[in-house]
């Protein structure tokens, strides 16, 4: 199959397990602590990411790359917490999709500057890709003044890091900077909580939910790792960054929660997207 084929099919790969992830760990959000949720799902994917590094006898790669994956750890950790921040701080409708446009298009305009840019198609498709994000992460009559656009906007560039810094890893590295970034987003998670006075114990917490939400997040991680190993940057993020398509989509089939004309619009966006990339 040709690289830059398999390179999509693999970003979409990643935006489906996120995607899923997110629905799974938004269930058990609802019955415990947020914080408390992210920490034991991302303790999961570190688990998981370890056992399967060490089962294939994987070497160690070099410092730099075991850097840029604790890099893109910490990366995707500010991009959680100042989203939270901002849900809490700002309006919802504001915060999530601007933080999630930036997370798409930084990552473009870094591989432009670093790579050249696409094809016009590509190019078209970068355009319903981000306009599909920002339907997909906005609700319905959420106007008014936005509030929290400040942390919106470092939470997209904590997220835009954590697709770039992994970007960097090298070619022969899969499970160990992951392993790595897994370690420096825990152990930076569970500093903030314990000066935060968070509880962390696992105690109560739906494990039947948090479990698959941190394997899925592991899954998307190295979905997304192979994709930017063997594509173009900007590409694999346009398309890992359509996950919000997934998450709503799973919750109208489960939950029967109604879809938003804005959201509809949005999944039609992504699949225009996902067309012009691929041709």
């Amino acid at each position: 199959m040709d690289a830059s084929l398999l390179a999509i099919l693999l970003a979409l790969a990643a935006a489906a397990a996120w995607g899923t992830g997110d629905f799974t760990g938004g269930l058990a959000s609802r019955r415990v602590d947020a914080f408390r949720s992210v920490l034991i799902a991302f303790s999961v994917g570190l688990v998981a990411l370890l056992i399967v590094a060490l089962a294939r006898a994987e070497p160690l790669p070099p410092p730099a790359d075991l850097a840029w994956g604790a890099l893109a750890g910490l990366g995707g950790l500010l991009g959680i917490l100042f989203l939270y921040r901002g849900f809490a701080a700002g309006r919802m409708g504001i915060v999530a999709p601007v933080s999630a446009v930036l997370t798409a298009a930084i990552p473009v305009v870094f591989n432009a500057l670093t790579a050249g840019l696409p094809g016009r198609l590509q190019l078209a498709g970068f355009g319903f890709g981000l306009a599909g994000v920002w339907l997909l992460s906005r609700p319905e009559g959420s106007g008014g003044r936005p509030e929290g656009l400040g942390l919106a906007v470092l939470a997209g560039v904590g997220f835009a890091g954590f697709f770039i810094a992994l970007g960097q890893v090298g070619e022969t590295a899969v499970f160990w900077p992951l392993v790595a970034g897994r370690v420096a987003a825990c152990a930076g998670l569970a500093a903030y909580m314990l000066a935060a006075r968070r509880p962390m114990s696992p105690r109560d917490a739906p494990l039947g939910l948090l479990v698959p939400a941190g394997a899925l997040d592991a899954a998307g991680n190295l979905f997304f790792l192979l994709a930017i190993q063997l594509g173009r940057l900007d590409v694999t993020a346009v398309l890992g960054s359509l996950y919000p398509a997934v998450t709503v989509l799973l919750a109208w089939l489960v939950l029967r929660e109604r879809m938003t004309r804005l959201q509809v619009a949005g999944v039609g966006a992504a699949v225009a997207a996902i067309v012009l990339i691929t041709l």
